[in-house]
């Protein structure tokens, strides 16, 4: 894992494009220049002390040098703001692509809150890996020139120069590692922190209804002080580091300095040697000036860590065929199952749902329902067994041929787009203007929708933020949604839960009329719903435990009937065909 982290750093800092390279020139030019300035300034120094020398040549080099390395500063600081922006962005962009093609299943692994933080901060910070990379490795060029000058000046000042670096590597190494572990649970403890929270904005009404504020604060809350530990071992890991560094660096001028001096005063350097090498000895010595990048370098390993693990996830793969023409939509699932975190799921389910009805899949909570409707379009892929559409694999289909077939609504509608117009025919073909306008109509007439679109301010041109809408309206707009799109099957997974009675019934109706020979499958928790279907597929303990009409099931399993003891049943003692039948 921290190989593939490593090599996505290194990725990262590669793929900057024309602003890394701007950021390697400012460094690494300000890096040799820096190299180049004591030697100037020395000899500026010795041309100075020496009647024999013009020292105008080097004075004006060394003045050169130094409006150079200002330069060279200005456009480091200036491409590291823009290099790490843009590589945030960069990795974002593949993250939410990664997260959009992998569909629902992604958030099986990763909740929603994990994600927002990886895609969020983890990117953020890995975004910084190319500017702490370039500058650390600039670092290393005066270490490098230090260690090559002092050798060229005194073997002497090269000896005392390079113990104080190895002392200062082995400080800077254990710096990497501790920084490396405390930032990846600092990250972790972030992500719980954002799950906790996505979940109670979930929840934020039942909250407000039971009074339970605190107690929910409390439990978003709860791994601060983990959070804090993470965050206090970074800082005393940076502060270790420092001081220890801190001691080094001027203990390791001292002894070139001691050692110049002793070597001036035996005659073996000139004055202006002994400055150059008192110079050196900084530059060599400014490796202990990495502890900030080293820093961040720590982080953005920890955070590829993270980013690496999605951008792992896999995306669906969708494959060549098409439907064959005039197809009835008839579904079939062939020893299905598939399995979840906490071991539930579907087991070896087999069934055939005939074209052109509507089947009501009910069962207790946790039976599966959800998860077979979401097998049904394919938003999820089986672990076992294969899934039909009019005798073609789901997983054959194209992407295009498989999302025209196959229509959704939701509990929870999310309207996505700019207007009304946009979250009705979300996901349509391309199609002239009039048709996609009279589709969109069309479709929020059948789902009892055009109604109250009508008394928007602009209509179906209303944009979506100045259109407040109740729980039903936005369930009504997630059928239209359906309506338009699936083109033989009809999949509404408890969408019409925040319908009352009446207007569900309208929609049932409208459903079977507007459905024209689409296959509707219908995720239940009311008897009515049931009660209006062709047939009923019963879901238990993750199996298909009958598949018969409702008043069938009715009258001779008590257990059914105990499926809907909070809802009075349409059932009267002798049902008429119209109840039981859609």
């Amino acid at each position: 894992m921290r190989t593939a982290a490593d090599r996505l750093v290194t990725r990262t800092a590669r793929d900057g494009g024309v602003w890394t390279a701007l950021l390697v020139l400012g460094a690494l030019g300000g890096a040799a220049l820096q190299l180049l300035l004591p030697y100037a300034t020395g000899r500026a120094l010795d041309g100075l002390t020496s009647a024999d020398t013009v020292p105008d040549r080097w004075t004006t080099v060394a003045a050169a040098t130094v409006a150079g390395i200002a330069a060279c500063e200005v456009l480091t600081a200036w491409a590291t703001g823009v290099t790490g922006a843009e590589a945030s962005a960069r990795l974002r962009r593949a993250l939410l692509d990664r997260v959009l093609g992998a569909g629902p299943a992604i958030t099986r692994r990763h909740p929603e809150g994990d994600l927002a933080t990886r895609i969020g901060l983890n990117t953020e910070e890995l975004g910084q890996a190319p500017a702490a990379l370039v500058t650390a490795a600039a670092l290393l060029i005066p270490t490098a020139g230090g260690l090559v000058a002092l050798a060229l000046i005194d073997l002497w000042l090269l000896g005392a120069l390079v113990a104080g670096l190895v002392a200062i590597t082995l400080v800077l190494r254990g710096f990497l590692r501790a920084t490396t572990v405390h930032a990846a649970g600092y990250q972790r403890t972030q992500s719980d922190i954002a799950g906790r929270l996505s979940d109670a904005l979930t929840g934020i009404r039942t909250i407000a209804a039971a009074g339970t504020a605190d107690l929910e604060t409390r439990r978003v809350l709860a791994p601060l002080p983990t959070l804090r530990d993470h965050g206090l071992r970074l800082w005393r890991a940076n502060a270790r580091a420092g001081v220890q560094a801190g001691l080094a660096v001027p203990l390791l001028e001292v002894a070139v300095l001691a050692v110049g001096g002793w070597r001036l005063a035996s005659g073996g350097l000139t004055l202006g040697a002994l400055y150059a090498a008192a110079r050196y000895a900084v530059l060599g010595a400014g490796l202990s000036g990495a502890l900030g990048q080293i820093g961040q370098l720590a982080r953005s390993r920890s955070a590829a860590v993270r980013v690496d693990d999605v951008l792992g996830v896999p995306v669906v793969r969708y494959g060549a065929r098409a439907l064959p023409p005039h197809g009835s939509g008839t579904l079939e699932f062939r020893d299905v199952t598939l399995r979840t975190p906490d071991g539930e799921g579907l087991r070896d389910v087999h069934f055939t749902i005939p074209g052109g009805g509507a089947t009501a899949v009910v069962g207790r909570s946790g039976a599966g329902k959800s998860l077979l409707a979401s097998l049904a379009g394919r938003l999820l892929d089986p672990d076992q067994g294969t899934v039909l559409l009019d005798g073609v694999p789901l997983s054959e289909l194209t992407h295009a041929e498989l999302r025209r077939a196959v229509g959704y609504a939701f509990e929870r509608p999310v309207l996505l787009g700019e207007t009304v117009t946009d979250a009705v025919g979300l996901g349509l073909p391309s199609l002239s203007s009039r048709a996609h306008e009279n589709r969109v109509r069309d479709a929020a007439r059948a789902a009892r929708a055009d109604a109250f679109l009508q008394r928007l301010p602009s209509g179906y041109a209303t944009a979506l933020a100045d259109a407040p809408m109740s729980g039903g309206e936005r369930q009504r707009l997630g059928i239209a949604r359906a309506l338009a799109q699936g083109e033989r099957v009809l999949v509404l997974d408890d969408a019409t839960s925040s319908l009352d009675t009446v207007t569900e019934r309208e929609i049932g109706a409208a459903l079977t009329t507007a459905a024209d020979g689409r296959t509707r499958l219908l995720v239940a928790h009311r008897a009515a719903t049931a009660a209006e279907a062709d047939q009923v597929l019963w879901l238990d303990g993750g199996r298909v435990r009958a598949q018969a009409p409702h008043h069938d099931l009715w009258r001779d399993h008590p257990d059914y009937r105990a499926l809907f003891a909070e809802s009075p049943s349409p059932e009267p003692s002798s049902p008429e065909p119209s109840e039981a039948q859609a």
